[in-house]
């Protein structure tokens, strides 16, 4: 493109504004921070965030100085509902910030689970859980290096989603 082009472009596009994004502070819940940039969705669905009636709050690519841009979940609600297993099979690299009176009162690491329970489903179609429907789909963790899970009926092998 010539000089002359980009000085046209330039004309036409609207004053950008430097602004910031505020989300009110939450009195009581819990914050998803660190999340990799675009999971957020993804981790609202398995957590069944939509079914909950509380206040939620996504905010997409927020700069960070540690991953450049990241996603955070702001929840309005106690955490005993959360299966923290299913966020770390996610993404173990999660921070959990517990608010209470507007305070982190505590930071839960997430680390790969050992066993999970009803999140993915075996891709084996010779596997028990293809047949017997009511079957619970488990999968145990049997290399934490490389993120491997296996299926506990027929031992299909599946990653994590990290």
């Amino acid at each position: 493109m010539d000089t002359e082009a980009l000085q046209i472009i330039e004309r036409k596009r609207p004053n950008m504004v430097n602004s910031t994004l505020n989300v009110g502070k939450l009195s009581e819940g819990f914050v998803l921070d660190h999340i990799e940039a675009g999971k957020s969705m993804e981790i609202y669905k398995f957590l069944h965030l939509d079914k909950l009636d509380c206040c939620v709050a996504i905010i997409k690519n927020a700069k960070s100085s540690k991953m450049g841009k990241k996603d955070i979940i702001k929840i309005e609600c106690p955490i005993d509902f959360m299966d923290l297993d299913i966020l770390g099979f996610i993404d173990h690299n999660i921070t959990v910030n517990i608010i209470q009176n507007e305070q982190i009162v505590e930071k839960k690491l997430l680390k790969l689970p050992a066993k999970i329970k009803n999140v993915i489903r075996c891709k084996n179609p010779r596997c028990i859980t293809s047949i017997e429907q009511g079957l619970d789909q488990i999968f145990i963790l049997t290399d934490e290096e490389k993120q491997v899970y296996r299926c506990k009926y027929c031992e299909e092998k599946h990653r994590s989603m990290k």
